[in-house]
Protein backbone atom coordinates (compact mmCIF):
# COMPACT_ATOMS: atom_id res chain seq x y z
CA UNK A 1 0.00 0.00 0.00
CA UNK A 2 1.40 3.44 -1.05
CA UNK A 3 2.36 5.55 2.05
CA UNK A 4 0.00 8.39 1.64
CA UNK A 5 -2.46 5.89 1.52
CA UNK A 6 -1.19 4.21 4.85
CA UNK A 7 -1.15 8.12 6.30
CA UNK A 8 -4.79 8.86 5.90
CA UNK A 9 -5.87 5.44 6.74
CA UNK A 10 -3.96 6.19 10.35
CA UNK A 11 -4.76 9.67 10.63
CA UNK A 12 -9.48 8.52 9.58
CA UNK A 13 -8.17 5.95 12.15
CA UNK A 14 -7.11 8.67 15.25
CA UNK A 15 -10.08 10.57 13.92
CA UNK A 16 -12.73 8.07 14.58
CA UNK A 17 -11.66 7.18 17.50
CA UNK A 18 -11.60 10.30 18.92
CA UNK A 19 -15.16 11.43 17.63
CA UNK A 20 -17.60 8.35 17.61
CA UNK A 21 -20.26 10.85 15.64
CA UNK A 22 -17.57 11.23 12.90
CA UNK A 23 -16.82 7.25 13.18
CA UNK A 24 -21.26 6.79 13.01
CA UNK A 25 -21.60 9.40 10.09
CA UNK A 26 -19.22 8.56 7.60
CA UNK A 27 -18.28 4.74 7.74
CA UNK A 28 -21.65 2.97 9.99
CA UNK A 29 -24.44 1.61 8.09
CA UNK A 30 -27.41 0.84 9.03
CA UNK A 31 -30.36 -1.57 7.95
CA UNK A 32 -33.59 -0.12 6.70
CA UNK A 33 -36.85 -2.08 6.53
CA UNK A 34 -37.72 -0.41 3.16
CA UNK A 35 -34.74 0.59 1.68
CA UNK A 36 -32.15 -1.44 2.45
CA UNK A 37 -28.79 -0.87 3.74
CA UNK A 38 -28.08 2.93 4.09
CA UNK A 39 -25.61 5.27 5.60
CA UNK A 40 -26.26 6.33 8.96
CA UNK A 41 -26.65 10.11 8.69
CA UNK A 42 -27.40 11.30 11.92
CA UNK A 43 -30.03 14.15 12.96
CA UNK A 44 -29.10 16.64 15.16
CA UNK A 45 -30.89 15.76 18.21
CA UNK A 46 -29.08 11.99 17.68
CA UNK A 47 -25.77 13.90 17.47
CA UNK A 48 -25.98 15.74 20.56
CA UNK A 49 -27.16 12.62 22.34
CA UNK A 50 -23.76 10.34 21.11
CA UNK A 51 -21.72 13.50 22.72
CA UNK A 52 -23.87 13.31 25.90
CA UNK A 53 -22.67 9.39 25.84
CA UNK A 54 -19.10 10.35 26.16
CA UNK A 55 -19.68 13.61 28.64
CA UNK A 56 -21.30 11.55 30.95
CA UNK A 57 -20.88 7.72 32.71
CA UNK A 58 -25.09 7.82 33.23
CA UNK A 59 -27.90 8.67 30.93
CA UNK A 60 -31.32 8.13 31.34
CA UNK A 61 -33.01 8.73 27.46
CA UNK A 62 -37.20 9.64 27.91
CA UNK A 63 -38.09 9.00 24.15
CA UNK A 64 -40.54 9.07 21.44
CA UNK A 65 -41.13 5.69 19.58
CA UNK A 66 -38.92 5.61 15.88
CA UNK A 67 -36.40 7.92 16.87
CA UNK A 68 -33.26 5.72 15.94
CA UNK A 69 -32.21 5.62 19.63
CA UNK A 70 -31.79 2.20 20.25
CA UNK A 71 -29.97 2.09 17.02
CA UNK A 72 -27.65 5.12 17.96
CA UNK A 73 -26.69 3.66 21.17
CA UNK A 74 -25.80 -0.06 19.16
CA UNK A 75 -23.62 2.41 17.05
CA UNK A 76 -21.66 3.94 20.24
CA UNK A 77 -21.36 0.23 21.64
CA UNK A 78 -19.36 -0.76 18.20
CA UNK A 79 -17.55 2.60 18.37
CA UNK A 80 -16.48 1.80 21.95
CA UNK A 81 -15.80 -1.25 21.44
CA UNK A 82 -14.07 -0.82 18.00
CA UNK A 83 -11.40 1.76 19.35
CA UNK A 84 -10.98 0.46 22.72
CA UNK A 85 -9.65 -2.96 24.56
CA UNK A 86 -11.45 -4.92 26.73
CA UNK A 87 -14.34 -3.06 26.94
CA UNK A 88 -17.51 -5.72 28.00
CA UNK A 89 -20.99 -4.32 26.56
CA UNK A 90 -23.93 -6.14 28.39
CA UNK A 91 -27.61 -5.28 27.05
CA UNK A 92 -30.68 -6.34 29.23
CA UNK A 93 -34.04 -6.37 27.76
CA UNK A 94 -37.49 -6.80 28.46
CA UNK A 95 -37.60 -10.39 25.98
CA UNK A 96 -34.07 -11.88 24.76
CA UNK A 97 -35.36 -10.82 21.44
CA UNK A 98 -35.57 -7.58 22.04
CA UNK A 99 -32.16 -7.53 23.47
CA UNK A 100 -31.02 -9.27 20.50
CA UNK A 101 -32.12 -7.08 18.15
CA UNK A 102 -29.46 -4.33 19.29
CA UNK A 103 -26.46 -6.93 19.52
CA UNK A 104 -27.68 -7.30 15.60
CA UNK A 105 -27.55 -3.86 14.77
CA UNK A 106 -24.16 -4.07 16.50
CA UNK A 107 -23.29 -6.98 13.68
CA UNK A 108 -24.84 -4.78 10.39
CA UNK A 109 -22.66 -2.15 11.29
CA UNK A 110 -19.82 -4.18 12.14
CA UNK A 111 -20.16 -6.10 9.03
CA UNK A 112 -20.12 -3.11 6.90
CA UNK A 113 -17.29 -1.45 8.17
CA UNK A 114 -13.85 -0.69 5.97
CA UNK A 115 -11.53 -3.79 6.26
CA UNK A 116 -9.20 -1.24 7.78
CA UNK A 117 -11.60 -0.64 10.47
CA UNK A 118 -13.10 -3.91 11.02
CA UNK A 119 -11.81 -5.88 14.33
CA UNK A 120 -11.30 -9.36 13.77
CA UNK A 121 -14.14 -11.83 15.69
CA UNK A 122 -13.52 -15.03 17.98
CA UNK A 123 -17.29 -15.24 18.91
CA UNK A 124 -20.29 -14.04 16.26
CA UNK A 125 -24.06 -15.53 17.10
CA UNK A 126 -27.04 -14.56 17.38
CA UNK A 127 -26.57 -13.19 21.37
CA UNK A 128 -23.23 -12.17 21.36
CA UNK A 129 -20.41 -10.42 19.28
CA UNK A 130 -16.51 -10.58 20.71
CA UNK A 131 -13.33 -9.01 19.47
CA UNK A 132 -10.05 -10.17 19.06
CA UNK A 133 -9.23 -7.21 21.24
CA UNK A 134 -10.87 -8.69 24.06
CA UNK A 135 -14.19 -6.28 23.85
CA UNK A 136 -17.38 -7.69 23.34
CA UNK A 137 -21.62 -7.34 23.57
CA UNK A 138 -23.81 -9.64 24.80
CA UNK A 139 -27.86 -9.65 25.10
CA UNK A 140 -29.64 -10.74 28.03
CA UNK A 141 -33.73 -11.17 29.02
CA UNK A 142 -34.61 -9.29 32.67
CA UNK A 143 -33.88 -11.63 35.76
CA UNK A 144 -32.63 -10.87 39.10
CA UNK A 145 -29.06 -12.34 38.20
CA UNK A 146 -29.03 -10.42 35.15
CA UNK A 147 -25.47 -8.12 34.91
CA UNK A 148 -24.70 -9.57 38.54
CA UNK A 149 -20.97 -11.00 37.93
CA UNK A 150 -20.23 -9.66 35.01
CA UNK A 151 -17.74 -6.88 34.87
CA UNK A 152 -19.25 -4.13 32.71
CA UNK A 153 -17.75 -1.45 31.01
CA UNK A 154 -21.26 -0.32 29.51
CA UNK A 155 -24.65 -1.37 30.91
CA UNK A 156 -27.79 -0.83 28.39
CA UNK A 157 -31.05 -0.99 29.80
CA UNK A 158 -33.54 -1.28 26.55
CA UNK A 159 -36.73 -0.20 27.40
CA UNK A 160 -35.67 0.27 31.11
CA UNK A 161 -39.21 1.03 32.04
CA UNK A 162 -40.58 -2.42 30.87
CA UNK A 163 -38.15 -4.14 32.72
CA UNK A 164 -39.62 -6.86 35.22
CA UNK A 165 -37.48 -6.46 38.75
CA UNK A 166 -35.07 -3.75 37.06
CA UNK A 167 -35.08 -1.95 40.28
CA UNK A 168 -33.45 -5.86 41.74
CA UNK A 169 -31.06 -5.46 38.42
CA UNK A 170 -29.73 -1.76 38.93
CA UNK A 171 -28.81 -2.70 42.22
CA UNK A 172 -26.60 -5.55 41.47
CA UNK A 173 -25.34 -4.31 38.22
CA UNK A 174 -24.49 -0.88 39.14
CA UNK A 175 -21.86 -2.34 41.67
CA UNK A 176 -20.14 -3.96 38.73
CA UNK A 177 -20.01 -0.38 36.98
CA UNK A 178 -18.39 1.09 39.71
CA UNK A 179 -14.86 0.85 38.41
CA UNK A 180 -15.69 3.63 35.77
CA UNK A 181 -18.41 1.62 33.87
CA UNK A 182 -21.60 3.65 32.26
CA UNK A 183 -24.98 3.21 31.81
CA UNK A 184 -27.45 3.98 29.32
CA UNK A 185 -31.38 3.97 30.38
CA UNK A 186 -33.94 4.32 27.41
CA UNK A 187 -37.53 3.84 27.18
CA UNK A 188 -40.79 5.26 26.36
CA UNK A 189 -42.46 5.49 29.78
CA UNK A 190 -44.95 3.23 30.92
CA UNK A 191 -46.64 5.17 33.76
CA UNK A 192 -44.98 6.28 37.22
CA UNK A 193 -43.53 5.08 40.15
CA UNK A 194 -41.27 2.56 38.17
CA UNK A 195 -37.38 2.36 38.66
CA UNK A 196 -37.04 4.48 35.04
CA UNK A 197 -39.58 6.62 36.37
CA UNK A 198 -38.02 7.61 39.82
CA UNK A 199 -34.40 7.58 37.61
CA UNK A 200 -36.14 9.85 35.66
CA UNK A 201 -37.43 12.38 38.25
CA UNK A 202 -34.39 12.31 40.41
CA UNK A 203 -32.13 12.81 37.51
CA UNK A 204 -34.24 16.40 36.80
CA UNK A 205 -33.41 16.96 40.71
CA UNK A 206 -30.33 16.93 40.89
CA UNK A 207 -30.67 13.77 43.19
CA UNK A 208 -28.67 10.80 41.11
CA UNK A 209 -25.57 10.89 38.69
CA UNK A 210 -28.10 10.19 35.39
CA UNK A 211 -27.68 12.68 32.87
CA UNK A 212 -31.72 13.13 31.50
CA UNK A 213 -32.24 13.42 28.23
CA UNK A 214 -36.01 14.04 26.74
CA UNK A 215 -36.44 13.27 23.12
CA UNK A 216 -40.16 14.17 21.70
CA UNK A 217 -41.17 13.07 18.62
CA UNK A 218 -41.32 16.87 17.37
CA UNK A 219 -37.44 16.39 17.07
CA UNK A 220 -37.85 14.21 13.92
CA UNK A 221 -37.74 16.67 11.08
CA UNK A 222 -39.60 14.85 9.06
CA UNK A 223 -42.75 14.60 11.46
CA UNK A 224 -45.28 17.24 11.69
CA UNK A 225 -48.45 17.35 12.91
CA UNK A 226 -50.30 15.21 10.76
CA UNK A 227 -48.04 12.22 11.29
CA UNK A 228 -49.13 12.36 14.88
CA UNK A 229 -52.79 12.37 14.78
CA UNK A 230 -52.25 9.53 12.83
CA UNK A 231 -50.58 7.85 15.21
CA UNK A 232 -54.28 8.64 17.82
CA UNK A 233 -55.73 6.92 14.75
CA UNK A 234 -53.96 3.84 15.25
CA UNK A 235 -52.89 3.24 18.53
CA UNK A 236 -55.44 5.11 20.29
CA UNK A 237 -54.87 8.06 22.53
CA UNK A 238 -53.83 6.64 25.19
CA UNK A 239 -50.99 4.35 23.84
CA UNK A 240 -50.17 6.90 21.91
CA UNK A 241 -49.52 9.49 24.48
CA UNK A 242 -46.97 6.93 25.97
CA UNK A 243 -45.41 6.34 22.54
CA UNK A 244 -45.11 9.51 21.61
CA UNK A 245 -45.24 12.56 23.92
CA UNK A 246 -42.96 11.31 26.07
CA UNK A 247 -45.73 12.31 29.03
CA UNK A 248 -45.41 9.66 32.17
CA UNK A 249 -49.08 10.26 33.46
CA UNK A 250 -50.88 9.50 30.58
CA UNK A 251 -48.78 6.09 29.85
CA UNK A 252 -48.79 3.25 31.96
CA UNK A 253 -51.82 0.89 32.90
CA UNK A 254 -52.98 2.70 35.76
CA UNK A 255 -56.19 1.87 37.02
CA UNK A 256 -56.92 5.31 38.11
CA UNK A 257 -56.55 7.83 34.70
CA UNK A 258 -52.96 9.53 35.58
CA UNK A 259 -54.40 12.79 34.47
CA UNK A 260 -57.63 12.42 37.05
CA UNK A 261 -55.15 11.52 39.83
CA UNK A 262 -52.28 14.55 38.73
CA UNK A 263 -56.08 17.04 38.55
CA UNK A 264 -57.10 15.91 41.92
CA UNK A 265 -53.29 16.21 43.59
CA UNK A 266 -52.92 19.68 42.26
CA UNK A 267 -56.99 20.77 43.59
CA UNK A 268 -57.70 19.55 46.70
CA UNK A 269 -54.86 17.65 48.28
CA UNK A 270 -53.25 19.57 51.07
CA UNK A 271 -51.43 18.90 54.14
CA UNK A 272 -53.40 17.38 56.97
CA UNK A 273 -54.71 20.18 59.44
CA UNK A 274 -53.09 17.99 62.44
CA UNK A 275 -50.51 14.96 62.55
CA UNK A 276 -51.06 12.16 65.52
CA UNK A 277 -49.32 9.72 67.37
CA UNK A 278 -45.83 8.57 68.06
CA UNK A 279 -45.11 8.70 64.26
CA UNK A 280 -47.70 11.02 63.05
CA UNK A 281 -49.06 8.56 60.80
CA UNK A 282 -52.28 9.73 61.90
CA UNK A 283 -53.69 12.57 60.10
CA UNK A 284 -56.39 14.79 60.58
CA UNK A 285 -57.75 16.98 58.10
CA UNK A 286 -61.09 17.85 59.75
CA UNK A 287 -62.50 16.90 63.02
CA UNK A 288 -66.27 15.17 63.69
CA UNK A 289 -69.21 16.91 63.02
CA UNK A 290 -71.94 15.71 65.61
CA UNK A 291 -74.59 16.40 62.32
CA UNK A 292 -72.87 13.90 60.09
CA UNK A 293 -72.43 9.94 59.57
CA UNK A 294 -69.25 8.53 59.35
CA UNK A 295 -67.78 4.91 58.12
CA UNK A 296 -63.98 4.16 58.89
CA UNK A 297 -62.75 1.51 56.61
CA UNK A 298 -59.32 -0.32 57.74
CA UNK A 299 -56.88 -2.75 56.41
CA UNK A 300 -54.62 -4.91 58.60
CA UNK A 301 -50.85 -5.94 58.29
CA UNK A 302 -48.84 -7.75 60.67
CA UNK A 303 -47.19 -4.73 61.84
CA UNK A 304 -43.47 -5.88 60.91
CA UNK A 305 -41.36 -4.48 57.63
CA UNK A 306 -43.61 -5.79 54.78
CA UNK A 307 -46.66 -3.57 54.95
CA UNK A 308 -48.34 -1.45 56.70
CA UNK A 309 -51.78 -1.24 58.47
CA UNK A 310 -54.19 1.41 57.34
CA UNK A 311 -57.16 3.27 57.49
CA UNK A 312 -59.61 5.73 56.51
CA UNK A 313 -62.00 7.90 57.79
CA UNK A 314 -65.14 9.25 55.20
CA UNK A 315 -67.81 11.30 55.92
CA UNK A 316 -70.71 9.19 54.14
CA UNK A 317 -73.26 11.38 52.05
CA UNK A 318 -70.18 13.80 50.84
CA UNK A 319 -67.54 10.67 50.16
CA UNK A 320 -64.88 13.21 51.28
CA UNK A 321 -62.02 11.73 53.36
CA UNK A 322 -61.46 13.73 56.81
CA UNK A 323 -58.58 11.40 58.10
CA UNK A 324 -56.25 8.58 57.59
CA UNK A 325 -53.42 6.25 59.17
CA UNK A 326 -50.74 4.56 57.69
CA UNK A 327 -48.30 2.83 59.97
CA UNK A 328 -46.57 0.06 61.18
CA UNK A 329 -48.60 -1.22 64.44
CA UNK A 330 -49.31 -4.12 66.51
CA UNK A 331 -52.68 -5.51 65.84
CA UNK A 332 -53.87 -5.03 69.50
CA UNK A 333 -52.89 -1.71 69.28
CA UNK A 334 -54.33 -1.40 66.18
CA UNK A 335 -57.51 -2.39 66.73
CA UNK A 336 -57.74 -0.07 69.55
CA UNK A 337 -56.61 2.71 67.76
CA UNK A 338 -59.82 1.57 65.76
CA UNK A 339 -62.25 1.87 68.63
CA UNK A 340 -60.98 5.15 69.52
CA UNK A 341 -61.59 6.65 65.60
CA UNK A 342 -64.70 5.10 65.28
CA UNK A 343 -65.93 6.63 68.58
CA UNK A 344 -64.56 9.97 68.43
CA UNK A 345 -66.39 9.76 64.68
CA UNK A 346 -69.92 9.62 66.23
CA UNK A 347 -69.80 5.92 66.50
CA UNK A 348 -68.82 5.69 63.06
CA UNK A 349 -69.61 2.57 61.04
CA UNK A 350 -65.93 -0.09 61.17
CA UNK A 351 -65.09 -1.88 58.53
CA UNK A 352 -61.81 -4.36 58.80
CA UNK A 353 -60.92 -6.44 56.42
CA UNK A 354 -61.33 -10.06 57.74
CA UNK A 355 -58.09 -11.40 56.29
CA UNK A 356 -55.82 -13.62 58.09
CA UNK A 357 -53.87 -11.46 60.67
CA UNK A 358 -57.39 -9.37 60.26
CA UNK A 359 -59.18 -11.33 63.01
CA UNK A 360 -56.94 -10.34 65.59
CA UNK A 361 -57.85 -6.63 65.29
CA UNK A 362 -61.17 -7.46 64.99
CA UNK A 363 -61.21 -9.91 68.49
CA UNK A 364 -59.65 -6.78 70.26
CA UNK A 365 -62.98 -4.33 68.84
CA UNK A 366 -65.40 -6.92 69.83
CA UNK A 367 -63.29 -7.17 73.01
CA UNK A 368 -63.61 -3.39 73.47
CA UNK A 369 -67.95 -4.31 73.19
CA UNK A 370 -67.82 -1.89 69.95
CA UNK A 371 -71.05 -2.10 68.35
CA UNK A 372 -70.84 -0.60 65.04
CA UNK A 373 -68.99 -3.07 63.69
CA UNK A 374 -69.64 -4.44 60.25
CA UNK A 375 -70.46 -7.90 59.25
CA UNK A 376 -70.26 -10.06 55.76
CA UNK A 377 -72.63 -11.95 54.85
CA UNK A 378 -70.72 -16.04 55.33
CA UNK A 379 -72.80 -17.62 52.21
CA UNK A 380 -72.61 -14.85 49.87
CA UNK A 381 -68.89 -13.25 50.77
CA UNK A 382 -70.07 -9.96 49.42
CA UNK A 383 -72.42 -7.60 50.57
CA UNK A 384 -75.97 -7.23 49.84
CA UNK A 385 -78.46 -5.45 51.75
CA UNK A 386 -81.45 -7.44 52.51
CA UNK A 387 -79.14 -10.58 53.85
CA UNK A 388 -76.49 -8.27 56.07
CA UNK A 389 -79.80 -6.34 57.76
CA UNK A 390 -81.75 -9.25 58.15
CA UNK A 391 -79.62 -12.24 59.23
CA UNK A 392 -78.24 -10.12 61.89
CA UNK A 393 -81.39 -8.27 62.68
CA UNK A 394 -83.39 -11.38 62.97
CA UNK A 395 -80.58 -12.39 64.87
CA UNK A 396 -79.30 -15.41 62.38
CA UNK A 397 -75.84 -15.08 63.68
CA UNK A 398 -74.13 -17.94 62.48
CA UNK A 399 -74.85 -16.59 58.78
CA UNK A 400 -72.52 -13.24 59.47
CA UNK A 401 -69.04 -12.92 59.78
CA UNK A 402 -67.67 -9.80 61.14
CA UNK A 403 -65.40 -8.00 59.46
CA UNK A 404 -65.63 -7.68 55.38
CA UNK A 405 -64.49 -10.49 53.11
CA UNK A 406 -62.42 -9.68 50.25
CA UNK A 407 -62.20 -12.75 48.06
CA UNK A 408 -61.87 -13.11 44.28
CA UNK A 409 -65.11 -12.60 43.59
CA UNK A 410 -65.37 -8.86 45.68
CA UNK A 411 -61.84 -7.86 44.49
CA UNK A 412 -62.90 -6.61 41.29
CA UNK A 413 -66.47 -5.47 42.34
CA UNK A 414 -64.36 -3.33 45.24
CA UNK A 415 -61.35 -2.30 42.79
CA UNK A 416 -64.76 -1.49 39.63
CA UNK A 417 -66.73 0.75 42.32
CA UNK A 418 -62.96 2.52 42.81
CA UNK A 419 -62.58 3.33 39.34
CA UNK A 420 -66.28 4.53 39.24
CA UNK A 421 -66.11 6.94 42.28
CA UNK A 422 -62.68 8.18 40.62
CA UNK A 423 -63.54 8.33 37.07
CA UNK A 424 -67.23 10.32 37.96
CA UNK A 425 -65.44 12.60 40.56
CA UNK A 426 -67.51 11.31 43.15
CA UNK A 427 -64.39 11.68 46.00
CA UNK A 428 -63.34 14.23 48.02
CA UNK A 429 -59.52 12.80 48.71
CA UNK A 430 -57.33 15.25 50.65
CA UNK A 431 -54.07 12.89 50.94
CA UNK A 432 -50.89 13.07 49.15
CA UNK A 433 -50.25 9.59 50.54
CA UNK A 434 -53.30 7.84 49.10
CA UNK A 435 -52.90 9.91 45.53
CA UNK A 436 -49.19 8.86 45.40
CA UNK A 437 -49.92 4.84 45.97
CA UNK A 438 -53.07 5.28 43.12
CA UNK A 439 -50.70 6.34 41.05
CA UNK A 440 -48.54 3.26 41.03
CA UNK A 441 -51.86 1.13 41.42
CA UNK A 442 -51.82 -0.55 37.90
CA UNK A 443 -53.18 -3.17 36.06
CA UNK A 444 -50.54 -6.45 36.34
CA UNK A 445 -52.36 -8.75 33.68
CA UNK A 446 -55.74 -9.08 34.86
CA UNK A 447 -55.24 -8.48 38.36
CA UNK A 448 -54.93 -4.66 39.87
CA UNK A 449 -52.42 -4.49 42.67
CA UNK A 450 -49.24 -1.84 43.42
CA UNK A 451 -46.23 -2.12 40.54
CA UNK A 452 -43.54 -4.01 42.26
CA UNK A 453 -41.55 -2.08 45.12
CA UNK A 454 -44.67 -0.26 46.31
CA UNK A 455 -47.57 -0.75 48.80
CA UNK A 456 -51.53 -0.26 48.03
CA UNK A 457 -52.98 -0.40 51.73
CA UNK A 458 -54.75 2.88 51.49
CA UNK A 459 -55.90 2.33 48.45
CA UNK A 460 -57.32 -1.13 49.18
CA UNK A 461 -58.86 0.16 52.41
CA UNK A 462 -60.76 3.07 50.68
CA UNK A 463 -61.74 1.11 47.72
CA UNK A 464 -63.35 -1.13 50.17
CA UNK A 465 -65.11 1.35 52.22
CA UNK A 466 -66.53 2.81 49.12
CA UNK A 467 -67.77 -0.39 48.24
CA UNK A 468 -69.37 -0.55 51.78
CA UNK A 469 -70.57 3.28 51.73
CA UNK A 470 -73.06 2.22 48.64
CA UNK A 471 -74.57 -0.78 51.22
CA UNK A 472 -74.82 1.92 54.01
CA UNK A 473 -76.79 4.59 51.98
CA UNK A 474 -79.21 2.13 50.17
CA UNK A 475 -79.58 0.96 54.36
CA UNK A 476 -80.86 4.26 54.97
CA UNK A 477 -82.57 4.57 52.07
CA UNK A 478 -84.93 1.87 52.98
CA UNK A 479 -86.24 3.31 56.23
CA UNK A 480 -85.32 5.94 58.21
CA UNK A 481 -85.60 4.03 61.78
CA UNK A 482 -83.41 1.19 60.67
CA UNK A 483 -80.68 3.62 59.44
CA UNK A 484 -80.87 5.49 62.71
CA UNK A 485 -79.86 2.16 64.45
CA UNK A 486 -77.85 0.93 62.27
CA UNK A 487 -75.68 3.95 60.88
CA UNK A 488 -75.82 7.30 62.40
CA UNK A 489 -76.02 6.09 66.14
CA UNK A 490 -77.78 8.97 67.95
CA UNK A 491 -78.23 5.86 70.85
CA UNK A 492 -74.47 5.76 70.99
CA UNK A 493 -75.29 1.90 72.32
CA UNK A 494 -77.15 0.88 69.40
CA UNK A 495 -74.84 -0.20 66.51
CA UNK A 496 -75.41 -2.02 63.01
CA UNK A 497 -76.07 -5.45 64.40
CA UNK A 498 -77.30 -5.59 67.40
CA UNK A 499 -78.68 -8.72 69.13
CA UNK A 500 -82.04 -8.71 70.92
CA UNK A 501 -81.54 -6.17 73.45
CA UNK A 502 -81.33 -2.94 71.13
CA UNK A 503 -84.81 -3.78 69.80
CA UNK A 504 -86.85 -0.23 69.53
CA UNK A 505 -90.11 -0.14 70.90
CA UNK A 506 -90.91 1.86 67.85
CA UNK A 507 -91.34 -1.74 66.11
CA UNK A 508 -93.89 -3.15 68.61
CA UNK A 509 -97.29 -2.44 68.10
CA UNK A 510 -100.30 -2.01 70.47
CA UNK A 511 -103.21 -4.19 69.61
CA UNK A 512 -105.59 -4.06 72.75
CA UNK A 513 -106.14 -7.93 72.18
CA UNK A 514 -105.42 -10.65 74.44
CA UNK A 515 -101.99 -9.92 72.78
CA UNK A 516 -101.70 -6.45 72.96
CA UNK A 517 -98.12 -6.52 71.60
CA UNK A 518 -97.43 -7.42 68.31
CA UNK A 519 -93.71 -6.83 66.55
CA UNK A 520 -94.03 -4.76 63.66
CA UNK A 521 -89.96 -6.32 62.21
CA UNK A 522 -91.63 -8.42 59.33
CA UNK A 523 -92.13 -5.11 57.66
CA UNK A 524 -88.83 -4.38 57.34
Amino acid sequence: MDKNYKDIIKKEYVKCAADPVYFLKKYSYIQHPIQGKIPFSLYDFQEKTVEEFIQHRFTVILKARQLGISTLTAGYSLWLMTFHQDKNVLVIATKQDTAKNLVTKVRVMHANLPSWLKQPCVEDNKLSLAYKNGSQIKAVSSGEDSGRSEALSLLILDEAAFIDKIDVIWAAASQTLSTGGQCIALSTPNGVGNWFHKTWVDAEDGLNDFKFTKLHWTLHPDREQEWRDEQDRLLGPSLAAQECDCDFITSGQNVIDGILLEDIKNSTVIEPAEKRGIDSNLWVWEPADYTKDYIVCADVSRGDSTDYSAFHVIELESCRQVAEYKGRISTRDYGNMLVNIAQEYNEALLVVENNNIGWAAIQQIIDRDYQNLFYTSKDLKWVDTQRQVTNKHYREEKQMVPGFTMSMKTRPLVIAKLEEFFREKAVYVQSNRLIDELFVFIYNGQKAEAMRGYNDDLVMSFAMGLWIRETALRLRAEGIDLARKTLSNINAHQGLYTPEENRNDSWVWNTGGKRPEESLEWLI
